[in-house]
C-alpha cells in the first residue's frame, strides 16, 4: 500500500480512492506537476489535495472564495489531529499576525486563505519564509471572466506562483466549459496543460423539466409521490418560509434554510434534515455547499438558475449515492419575463453603482482619500432605507465595486468568540495569586480548551456560563478584564455584516466602473441565461445530452429517462430502433426537402415505425411543412 492509500485510510478510513483521485495525486506530489482536476459535486475535491499534502513535508496554501466552506474543512482537519488555520476577511490583525508566525514555524499543515488576503503586507512578507509544498486553488473557475463566478482576486495568484516557481499548483472544479478549462490554465501559469476530467454525465440522475402555471401544486405533488430526503431551491428568501410553510400545512416536513438566519439556527436545521427528521428543506443556494448527504432523493428548482453550471452544481447534490433520483426544474412563460427583470437587477446602471459609491462614503463619514483598510459593520437593510435605494440592486452594486477593487462586502459573516493567553507563564502565575477571585475562571478557560499559549482558540461564552453555574454576563465580564490586563486577548463573537474599503475614497469622477468588470460580465451573463432558456424550453432533445454538450461531451447517448427521452418512448419503439429511424431520415432532409410518401418509399423500415417517428419530429418542430406539401430538417 502506497503512502496516499496509507494517509487515506488513516484519516478517512476508505480503502480506495475515487476514479481520478490517485492519479491527481500522484501528477502532483510525484511528478510535481500543475493540475486541474474537473470533477462534478460530490467527486471527493478535497481529498485531492489534502492526502498529498500530508504526505509531503512543509504547508499547503489552499485558496478557496467560501468562508464556510473553510471554516468546515478546518474544523474536519483538526478533529483528525491536523493543524490547520484559515485567514479570511473579518479576522483581527493580531489573529492574523499569530496565524502567520504558526506557518512560518510549522505549526500547521494547512493554510486555508480568502483571495482577497493574498496580496496584503502581512501576508506578502511572511511567504519566503514558509515551507509551502503545494498550492491548492479551489473553486478554480473564478478565475476565468468565462466563468459563472468570476472574482478578480483569483488573479493575484499568479503573483504569488512567480514567488514559489517551484510548487506546484493543484487547480479544482466541479463545472468548466472548453474555454474556462483554458483559462484556468492559463491564468494560473501552467508551466504545461494537465487535465484530468470525470465525465459529467450522471447516470442515476433523471432530469426532467415540468411546464405548469401552478408550481406549489406541483410541488406539492413531487413531496408527496417521491420517497427519500429532497431540496428545494429558490431565488429569495422570503419564498423559502414561504413554501416550507406551504409543504408543512400539506402535511410535509419541511423547513427553511437562507444565509440570513442565526449560524445555530442553520445548524439545527441543517441537522434536522440530514437526520431525516425533516424531508425537505427549502432553500436559496446558501445550502449546499459542503453538506454530504448521500441519499438526496429529488432536487427541485423552481425558478431559472443563472447558468447551466450552477443548476449543474446544485442538481447534482442529488443521488450522491448512486442511486435513482430526480432534479426537476418547475417552468413556465413568465420566467422568461423575468430573466430581463434579473439582468437589470444584477447590472444596474453605473450611474446607479457610482451613487450608491458615493453614499457609502457619507454613511460612513468618511472623507475624500481616506478610509483605506477600515473595517465597517454593515447592515444592508438600514444603508438602502437611510437612501431610498431599491435593495437588490444596491447589493448588485456593492459587488460590481467589490469586483473592481474598491471596498470589499462580507454579507453574512459569523465568527465564533476567540481567546489567546498572551501573559507568559511566570506573569499568568503571579496575577492569579495578586487576583484569586478571577483564578477559578483561569482554571477553567484552561482545562476546557487546548492550545491558549500559541494560538487563537474558539470559545462559547454560554457552555462556560454552565460549567462554572453562573450567568453569560459574568463569563463576559471576566473575559473584558482579564483582556484589560493584557492577560489574554478576547476578541468577541461578531454577527453583523461589514465592509472593507480595500482602497481610499474616491472622487465620484474619479470612480471607474471597468468595462471587464460590467459590459463583458453582463454579455457573458446574457449567453449564459440564454442557455438555461434553452434547456428549460427544449423538447426535443435529451436533457442530459444538453447538459453534456454544454460541458463539450458531445458523444453521448441520450439517456432513455429524462422527460423528453420518455416521450419518445411512448412511440413504441425501442431508442435503438428510433435512432435508427432518424439516422436515415434526417440526413435525406437535410440534402432535400421531400414528401412523406416518398420518404417511406425509400426508407429500410416499416411504414407504421417511419410514421410514429415523422410524427415525433413534427410535434417537436424538428421537422416543418413547406408551402408545397414537402416536409423539411429544422436546425434550429
Amino acid at each position: 500500500m502506497n503512502i496516499y492509500r496509507q494517509i487515506l485510510v488513516k484519516n478517512w478510513g476508505y480503502s480506495e480512492f475515487r476514479p481520478l483521485q490517485e492519479e491527481i495525486i500522484c501528477s502532483v506530489a510525484d511528478e510535481k506537476k500543475d493540475a486541474l482536476g474537473l470533477l462534478p459535486t460530490g467527486g471527493g475535491k478535497s481529498i485531492i489535495f489534502q492526502v498529498p499534502a500530508i504526505a509531503m513535508d512543509g504547508l499547503c496554501l489552499v485558496i478557496t472564495p467560501l468562508i464556510a466552506l473553510m471554516k468546515d474543512q478546518v474544523e474536519n482537519l483538526l478533529s483528525k489531529n491536523i493543524k490547520a488555520a484559515a485567514i479570511y476577511s473579518g479576522i483581527s490583525k493580531y489573529e492574523i499576525d499569530i496565524i502567520l508566525n504558526n506557518c512560518v514555524f510549522g505549526a500547521y499543515k494547512f493554510l486555508y486563505l480568502s483571495p482577497e488576503r493574498l496580496d496584503t503586507e502581512l501576508f506578502m512578507t511572511r511567504l519566503p519564509d514558509m515551507k509551502i509544498n503545494l498550492i491548492a486553488v479551489d473553486e478554480a473557475h473564478c478565475i476565468s471572466q468565462w466563468g459563472y463566478d468570476f472574482r478578480p482576486a483569483y488573479l493575484k495568484i499568479a503573483e504569488i506562483r512567480k514567488l514559489l516557481p517551484k510548487v506546484p499548483v493543484l487547480a479544482l472544479t466541479a463545472t468548466a466549459t472548453v474555454n474556462v478549462v483554458e483559462d484556468i490554465q492559463e491564468k494560473l501559469l501552467f508551466s504545461t496543460k494537465n487535465v484530468f476530467k470525470k465525465s459529467f454525465e450522471r447516470k442515476n440522475l433523471v432530469y426532467l423539466v415540468r411546464d405548469v402555471e401552478d408550481k406549489f401544486r406541483y410541488l406539492l405533488r413531487i413531496a408527496s409521490k417521491i420517497k427519500g430526503t429532497g431540496i428545494v431551491y429558490v431565488r429569495n428568501r422570503k419564498k423559502t418560509k414561504e413554501i416550507a410553510i406551504f409543504l408543512q400545512q400539506n402535511n410535509i416536513k419541511a423547513d427553511y434554510y437562507h444565509a440570513g438566519l442565526d449560524n445555530k439556527l442553520k445548524d439545527a436545521k441543517q441537522n434536522n434534515w440530514k437526520t431525516g427528521s425533516v424531508k425537505i428543506i427549502v432553500a436559496t443556494n446558501a445550502f449546499g455547499m459542503g453538506i454530504d448527504k448521500a441519499d438526496v432523493r429529488f432536487v427541485v428548482h423552481m425558478d431559472l438558475p443563472d447558468s447551466l453550471e450552477a443548476y449543474y452544481q446544485e442538481a447534482g447534490r442529488a443521488g450522491r449515492d448512486g442511486k435513482a433520483s430526480f432534479a426537476i426544474l418547475l417552468y413556465n412563460n413568465s420566467d422568461k419575463l423575468k430573466i430581463e427583470k434579473r439582468v437589470a437587477t444584477n447590472f444596474p446602471e453605473k450611474e446607479f453603482i457610482k451613487r450608491v459609491y458615493f453614499a457609502l462614503g457619507n454613511y460612513y463619514q468618511i472623507p475624500i482619500g481616506a478610509g483605506k483598510g477600515r473595517m465597517l459593520d454593515f447592515k444592508i437593510s438600514d444603508f438602502v432605507s437611510r437612501f431610498s435605494f431599491p435593495v437588490l440592486q444596491t447589493y448588485s452594486a456593492l459587488k460590481l465595486l467589490q469586483n473592481d477593487g474598491y471596498i470589499e462586502l462580507a454579507e453574512e459573516f459569523f465568527s465564533l468568540s476567540k481567546v489567546m493567553f498572551i501573559a507568559s507563564q511566570n506573569d499568568l502565575y503571579k496575577f492569579q495569586v495578586a487576583n484569586s477571585i478571577v483564578d477559578p475562571f483561569i482554571k477553567l478557560i484552561l482545562r476546557t480548551y487546548t492550545g491558549l499559549f500559541s494560538t487563537f482558540t474558539n470559545i462559547d461564552e454560554e457552555f462556560l456560563a454552565k460549567k462554572a453555574n453562573c450567568s453569560v454576563k459574568i463569563i463576559f465580564d471576566y473575559l473584558i478584564k482579564l483582556d484589560q490586563a493584557k492577560i489574554i486577548r478576547y476578541i468577541p463573537q461578531r454577527k453583523l455584516p461589514f465592509i472593507i474599503y480595500t482602497e481610499e475614497r474616491l472622487e465620484d469622477k474619479n470612480l471607474r466602473i471597468s468595462k471587464e468588470n460590467y459590459e463583458t460580465r453582463k454579455e457573458n451573463y446574457l449567453k449564459k441565461m440564454e442557455a438555461v432558456l434553452e434547456y428549460a424550453a427544449s423538447s426535443n432533445k435529451c436533457r442530459s445530452q444538453i447538459l453534456l454538450n454544454y460541458f463539450d461531451e458531445h458523444d453521448a447517448d441520450r439517456c432513455g429517462q429524462c422527460d423528453v427521452c420518455r416521450k419518445r418512448n411512448e412511440l413504441s419503439l425501442s431508442k435503438y430502433e428510433f435512432d435508427l429511424v432518424l439516422e436515415e431520415i434526417k440526413p435525406k432532409l437535410l440534402k432535400n426537402d421531400m414528401k412523406i410518401e416518398e420518404l417511406i418509399a425509400t426508407s429500410n423500415f416499416l411504414e407504421a415505425k417511419v410514421m410514429k417517428v415523422i410524427r415525433w419530429l413534427t410535434d417537436n418542430k424538428k421537422i416543418l411543412y413547406t408551402s408545397n406539401s414537402k416536409i423539411k430538417w429544422n436546425d434550429k
